[in-house]
């Protein structure tokens, strides 16, 4: 069993006040970490830990090597494993966390609240038949992808700390056993509402309401509906997080409805990757063989998935079945346009428009058709596009844009400030992260990734020394291909 960690001598920052333990337990099982043999910090999020109040002096050392790898539990910590369900690929499972144990909830200086989970502690009570286990390579992905998009000002789940674990993990080959800490403003998923509908139990469904809304809606704590309320702000984080994706060209990679955070963060950064060539049909995932959750799916899965959240609130949405059914169809309908106009404006800031006006739509549409159909690269053609120049990537598209451009009061220098800040030079290209994973998880070499790192932070600076971070993959490379990481 893991030890308690007093950590007299010096104080390591933790503030633990573990509310989510006061639901009703069908929620979460207690489960402790399973020791591992030689535990040791390989890269520590120096930042994350300062904005969190923690002293990164002690926990970059073995007292951080300990609680981060589960051999140490902090003092005011109380260990679980969250229950929830999901739809996977569409087809409905009951799951919960099967290599995750949440540690407890900590107060910021600042006042928030944030979960502590660790990711490959171990087996738990809804392992299966899984080890619990997670390898170094996938874990290190999570800290890049999620520490990239922060730098994309993209609402996400963070990472403080991957270690190894001195062991190794079986899959298809022997893997470097690791640990990563993940923080977030919950563990709040989709399918922790499914669960609790699942399970009938309509008063811990009242409670799980409740406290969500409380959590990470308050200014709508009092609605006369709090499940509505509740849904309401959903959708609308949703529709916001998904145009976000789309604008810089993110596939998730897998949307199952238990890899959609409430809070409105990005969860979960298994089989994502950032697409190069423009292509709605984009998929990396090497299981998803149909496309369920190519690229220019995700706004209406993030749709599908969220019906299901609504189908999970009709039991307490109203007593009247026939009036919490409205209720729920009338919220899902908001959500097409509230993205619409999200990715609207983060296209009309991508190609310099402080507005959105009729016929902009059918200009950004045109654009990307061309780009498509001349097999571009996503991200380099918008950050290359020259609102002074003759004619870039089509003279008759260009001709349109630059009239468009000229009914607005702002000078061109106004609008290239617009286009960089909204376009970024770099983003985590596949062979890139790919490269900096083979020499950490293979040399034990993590000078590469914190490279890349370095170059992710700012992905808007103009950064002539880093532009080779901005190429493609070489002509000819095969396709790109992700693993889920278990």
């Amino acid at each position: 069993m893991p030890k308690i960690s007093q950590h007299e001598s010096v104080s390591t920052g933790w503030h633990f006040d573990n509310s989510y333990i006061r639901l009703p337990e069908i929620f979460f099982m207690r489960s402790a970490p399973v020791p591992v043999s030689d535990p040791a910090v390989v890269i520590f999020n120096t930042e994350l830990a300062r904005e969190m109040g923690l002293n990164g002096d002690v926990l970059s050392g073995p007292d951080g090597a300990g609680i981060f790898s589960g051999n140490m539990i902090p003092l005011g910590a109380e260990p679980i494993a969250q229950a929830y369900a999901g739809h996977q690929y569409g087809h409905p499972t009951m799951l919960g966390d099967g290599r995750a144990i949440l540690l407890g909830e900590h107060l910021t200086p600042a006042g928030m609240r944030l979960d502590v989970q660790l990711k490959g502690a171990g087996q738990t009570p809804f392992s299966r038949r899984g080890d619990g286990r997670a390898g170094l390579g996938p874990m290190l992905r999570e800290y890049l992808m999620s520490e990239a998009m922060v730098g994309l000002g993209i609402p996400t789940t963070r990472s403080l700390a991957v270690v190894t674990t001195g062991e190794w993990v079986h899959r298809e080959t022997p893997l470097r056993g690791a640990v990563l800490t993940r923080i977030a403003a919950s563990h709040i998923r989709v399918g922790t509402f499914e669960y609790g509908a699942r399970r009938g139990e309509i008063s811990a469904l009242e409670k799980l309401t409740d406290y969500t809304l409380r959590r990470h809606f308050p200014e709508r704590a009092e609605a006369i509906s709090p499940p509505l309320a509740l849904l309401e702000g959903v959708i609308e984080r949703q529709a916001s997080l998904l145009a976000q994706w789309m604008l810089v060209g993110f596939v998730h990679g897998v949307m199952n409805t238990d890899n959609m955070a409430l809070s409105g963060e990005t969860i979960d950064y298994g089989p994502c990757a950032f697409m190069d060539t423009y292509d709605p049909a984009t998929v990396f995932s090497s299981i998803d063989h149909h496309g369920r959750y190519a690229y220019g799916n995700q706004p209406s899965i993030a749709h599908w998935n969220l019906a299901r959240l609504a189908e999970s609130l009709l039991p307490v949405l109203d007593a009247d079945k026939t009036k919490s059914l409205e209720m729920a169809q009338g919220a899902l309908l908001a959500f097409p346009d509230l993205f619409q106009r999200n990715w609207l404006a983060g296209m009309s800031a991508k190609l310099g428009l402080f507005n959105v006006e009729s016929g902009d739509n059918e200009l950004f549409e045109s654009l990307l058709r061309l780009m498509k159909d001349a097999g571009l690269d996503y991200t380099n053609t918008f950050r290359s596009l020259d609102p002074e120049g003759s004619g870039g990537i089509d003279a008759a598209w260009h001709q349109k844009w630059q009239a468009r451009l000229r009914s607005q009061p702002q000078s061109s220098a106004e609008v290239l400030r617009l286009m960089h800040a909204s376009n970024p030079a770099f983003i985590p290209r596949n062979h890139r992260v790919e490269e900096a994973l083979s020499a950490a998880v293979k040399n034990d070499d993590f000078s590469v990734l914190h490279r890349l790192l370095a170059v992710l932070k700012n992905p808007f600076a103009e950064n002539t020394a880093a532009a080779v971070f901005s190429e493609p993959a070489a002509s000819g490379a095969p396709p790109y291909q992700t693993f889920c990481g278990t």
